[in-house]
Order: C-alpha cells, then structure tokens, then sequence
C-alpha cells in the first residue's frame, strides 16, 4: 500500500497509511490523511485558518473519489464546517447526488449532525486585513461587501502578481493564494482513491469554485488505469479536465509520466500565466507514481506501510 500528497499533506501522510494498515481501504486513508491538513491551522491553504476570500469570508471546497466504484462526492463554498473532506465523503456514500454547494451543502452538513465550526482563524483574518490595507491604504475593509467594484480591487491583488512580495514576506510560497492540499492511495487490494481540499483563491471573487471540488479536472481516480490530482491555479485546470485526461491517456496507451506530460502539455497550450502555477501528482494501478510541475523546486510526499517516514520527491518539468 502507499499514499501519495502534495507537499503540505506531509503531515497527514502516517495518519493514512495508519488507517489502512489497519484493514482500511484507499478512500478511508485518502480521507483520514486530509482530516489532519484541514485541522492544521498553520497551513493557509486549508480548512482550519484557510485565507479568507475578497470579503473576508473562508469558504471551503473538496472532493473525493473511489476509484473502484468510480463514485465521488464533491461540496463548495462550505462555510461552517472544517473538515469538507468528510461531507463530501458522506454525499459520496448517501447520494445519488455529487455535488453540492453553499447552502445546499450546509444544509446536508446539518441534516447529517455536523458540529458547526468557523474555519477562519484570527491569524488568517490579520493577513487578509493586512494584505488589502498595504495595497489599498485607508480601505474600510469592514464594508467590502457594500462595494460595487469588487472585482476591479480582486484583479489589482490578484492578477498583478504584485501581492506575492506580501505572501513571500511573510513566508508563504508563490503558490499559496491557490494552493491546495491533494492525497492519493492505493491499498492492500489494489484500489485507489483520491482527496482534495481547499480553501480557495485567497481574496477571490465571492462565489468562486477553482478545479478542486470537480472531479475530472482536480481529481480523479480509476482502479483500471491510475489516479491523479492537481494543486495550483484551477481556473486553468477546469479548461482541459486535467485529472481525467491522464486517465484517458493510460487508456489510450500511453505509460503514466508520458500520461501526464500530455496533460501538462495541454496546459500549456491554453497560452495562460497561471498554467505555471500548476503541478501534478499521479499513480498507476501498480503503485507507481510521478509528479511534474511548471513550478521550481516542487516536490511531492508519499509513504508506504513499511517506511517509518515519508519521503519527499522532486518534481520535474513537462
């Protein structure tokens, strides 16, 4: 058995391979090891302590997907409830829906017992206070919602790149106003499973879903071929169904790292900025696994039951 994840799911990495040494399968791991990064108020890109959107708002997103079943749930814009990984497992088991989002999704939370929790610490709040006084100095950022030019102040802090000089000050990397935390896991019988959790584009537009909660484009996973997810910028990810084309290209022939240099290359050809913000991490049905980035210097985690440690591996470019 072996789990996969992005870097910053390190953490959750013994959790999950403990689950399913224990008799658990691909998706209980996937999830367990998602559980420990959502209540990791440290890391600024998920559930607990998630940077807030532009109106200081954490909204959450994940999906999960079992990949011998081929069933998946996916929740968005989750307000109130931390760990979105687990209500998007339970739409995935109640059904017959996949998707749900805000209220809806809240609703289901309720309907099923969730104990209500607001995801946004005061760490989290400073910085995103922070960040809007420093590049709107005297902005009242306590009636963002009254405004009617949000968009125009989302595009000065976003698509300028100029508020990275913030998040680097402060000791983030380039990636975490996007970033994202993804798991992959194949157990003792061979099925493989996947988990994303987010907490978006941080001082996004209200309202907004990136690739995470969509399976296809952040996540997916097929027992038959393999199992893949993205972190990044998802707004490019949802354009060519990043997740679901690496399967597609197993399945066509092609072996899991020309697989997903395809994909990457298909990214590529959107002739967009934030393609390279992008990486990938993806397992054949053997357990064999590689990741590419257009980002320097990434790297991805995993750990099998019979390492006592995780082991990071580097990245390469398409």
């Amino acid at each position: 058995m072996i789990v996969l994840a992005s870097r910053n799911g390190r953490i959750g990495l013994a959790a999950a391979v403990d689950v399913m040494a224990r008799g658990g399968s691909a998706v209980d791991g996937v999830e367990a090891g998602t559980r420990v990064v959502e209540r990791n108020s440290d890391d600024p890109t998920v559930g607990l302590g998630g940077l807030p959107n532009i109106l200081g708002e954490v909204r959450l997103d994940a999906a999960i997907m079992d990949g011998n079943t081929l069933r998946g749930g996916a929740v968005g814009s989750v307000r109130r409830h931390v760990h979105a990984i687990t209500l998007a497992r339970r739409l995935m088991e109640r059904g017959p829906h996949v998707f749900l989002v805000a209220d809806g999704a809240e609703r289901l939370a309720r309907d099923l017992g969730f104990v209500e929790e607001e995801p946004l610490t005061e760490q989290a709040a400073a910085a995103w206070n922070r960040r809007l006084q420093e590049r709107f100095p005297g902005l009242d950022t306590r009636r963002m919602a009254e405004r009617d030019d949000l968009m125009a102040v989302v595009d000065e802090l976003q698509l300028s790149m100029a508020g990275w000089d913030e998040m680097k000050r402060e000791g983030h990397s380039v990636s975490t106003a996007h970033g994202t935390v993804n798991f992959l896991a194949r157990d003792r019988d061979g099925n493989l499973a996947t988990a994303v959790s987010t907490s978006g584009w941080a001082w996004g537009y209200p309202g907004r879903l990136g690739d995470s909660p969509v399976l296809g484009a952040g996540s997916y996973a097929d027992n038959r071929w393999a199992a893949a997810a993205s972190t990044g910028t998802g707004e490019v990810v949802l354009r060519v169904s990043t997740a679901r084309s690496i399967v597609l290209y197993m399945k066509m022939g092609m072996d899991l790292g020309r697989a997903v240099r395809e994909a990457m290359i298909d990214l590529r050809a959107l002739d967009d900025p934030l393609v390279d913000h992008i990486a990938v991490i993806a397992m054949n049905r053997d357990g064999e696994h590689v990741g590419f980035s257009y980002r320097e210097d990434e790297r991805y985690v995993y750990m099998t039951d019979t390492m006592s440690e995780p082991a990071e591996v580097n990245m390469v470019s398409p």
